[in-house]
């Protein structure tokens, strides 16, 4: 299902032109999942995924550019000064970031371009670059949601509840959004989304 708000079509909806997708929705609901069936199917040189950058210390395996831009904490804040970030936040002492300048010319190549992130980034990408198309990826029900975040049963119980708080934040503020995408079935929400993307008429 996919809903634009008032019926009408996101913001920047003209069919054909390549435009800023910012995809988010709570913990929980698979956004890394849908993604990741996107970037199977949508090569990069049709689609443009975006690569935050972060302060943090390369983990084994991380490729710098592929997983992270791997940057120096001034590095990160020249790029803030100089207005080279989308959206930025600081969490457990390093800072990540949406550099702007690999959306931008993935724009002027004609390739839409995506953007995974929280609730907090997408608000500030939608100041930054108020022409961004926002969908939240939802659950299929509150319930389901639940079952995922507790289903392990191996966290405390005041963690799962700030999880649950912080859920319940995110879906509250869907109305913020251009068009919501429902996850209840992984083929035809990363199809769904695909559409939202290419900017396709529903």
């Amino acid at each position: 299902m996919i809903d634009a708000k008032s019926g009408a079509e996101p913001r920047t909806a003209r069919t054909g032109e390549p435009r800023l997708t910012v995809v988010s929705g709570p913990s929980g609901v698979g956004k890394s999942s849908v993604l990741d069936a996107l970037r199977a199917q949508e090569p990069a040189s049709e689609v443009y995924f975006s690569v935050s950058a972060t302060t943090r210390a390369a983990r084994p395996g991380e490729i710098d550019g592929v997983q992270y831009h791997f940057v120096s904490v001034p590095e990160f804040e020249r790029m803030i000064a100089d207005g080279e970030m989308l959206e930025y936040a600081q969490y457990a002492g390093n800072f990540y970031g949406t550099p702007r300048r690999p959306v931008e010319k993935a724009i002027e190549e004609g390739r839409p371009a995506v953007l995974e992130i929280e609730l907090q980034g997408a608000r500030q990408v939608r100041r930054a670059w108020p022409d961004a198309q926002l969908v939240m990826l939802l659950p299929p029900s509150w319930e389901e949601l639940v079952d995922r975040l507790t289903g392990r049963g191996t966290e405390p119980a005041d963690v799962v509840e700030k999880r649950l708080t912080a859920a319940r934040e995110e879906l509250a503020a869907e109305p913020e959004f251009d068009a919501t995408v429902v996850n209840a079935d992984l083929q035809s929400a990363t199809s769904e989304l695909l559409e939202l993307i290419l900017g396709r008429e529903q």
